[in-house]
């Protein structure tokens, strides 16, 4: 059994699909930056998936060294599923926007997503069954007001995967590479992006998944044929498709 790797597995989604995976029966690496958490969530997994092997390792994948290193540690294992789900935003006007944060979001959402996406490609291209799910945000569709720079972030992850997977499908490859793409949900997220201690999505949002309907969501999207998952951003209903953007010319040299 091969194993299935989720980035940003501490909490919200990453968390829930690390659940959500061993139910299935499936072997998990998982990355964060909070060890304690990756800990607490290996000894929830093993308490109840006794059979399940659990990597934890703790990683920050602003750093981009680290990135490349988190990669070379799993070539002792033979993977399957490749989660690139660790991310953050930053809400704020363009010029109010704080660039420190600004450059480590660009780091993360786009740069570490990008090596990790081409790694897994190069190693598991023609490995048959194996999946490549890129997290990306019903903002990596519609521009958000007030957090343009993170919905930018977003639309690259989005067309990166799709243009991806068309590039795949047309080479004949084995690997899919997916998109999810979810809306408002109850998760970290918002404290992060807003700096805050306590964030109330009941009170901010009319409508919002949690975190564990989410991972539901992506296991949908995974036993799927389609390639992107995304909320719809009027009913909040969860949506399979086969591709969003355009696509110009074809993706074969």
């Amino acid at each position: 059994m091969g194993y299935t790797v989720i980035t940003g597995a501490s909490s919200g989604i990453g968390y829930e699909a690390a659940l959500a995976f061993a139910a299935r029966g499936k072997n998990l690496i998982l990355a964060a930056r909070r060890l304690n958490k990756l800990q607490e969530l290996k000894k929830k997994i093993h308490d109840q998936f006794p059979d399940i092997k659990v990597v934890i390792q703790s990683v920050d994948l602003t750093n981009i060294e680290q990135v490349y290193s988190f990669y070379e540690s799993l070539s002792d294992y033979e993977l399957d599923t490749f989660i690139n789900n660790a991310g953050f935003g930053h809400f704020g006007s363009i010029g109010e926007q704080d660039l420190s944060k600004i450059g480590d979001m660009l780091h993360l959402n786009i740069e570490a997503l990008t090596i990790l996406s081409t790694l897994f490609v190069r190693d598991y291209e023609q490995v048959e069954g194996a999946q490549l799910i890129n997290i990306s945000s019903r903002a990596g569709y519609t521009v958000v007001g007030n957090a343009v720079t993170y919905s930018a972030t977003k639309f690259y992850v989005s067309a990166f995967t799709e243009g991806l997977a068309l590039e795949l499908k047309e080479k004949g490859a084995k690997l899919q590479a997916k998109v999810l793409a979810p809306s408002a949900t109850e998760s970290e997220f918002a404290k992060r992006s807003l700096d805050v201690d306590e964030f109330e999505y009941e009170g901010n949002f009319k409508k919002y998944h949690t975190s564990k309907e989410m991972a539901a969501c992506m296991l949908e999207l995974y036993d799927s044929e389609k390639t992107v998952g995304i909320v719809d951003g009027k009913t909040f209903e969860f949506e399979l498709k086969d591709l969003i953007f355009s696509h110009a010319g074809s993706m074969k040299k």
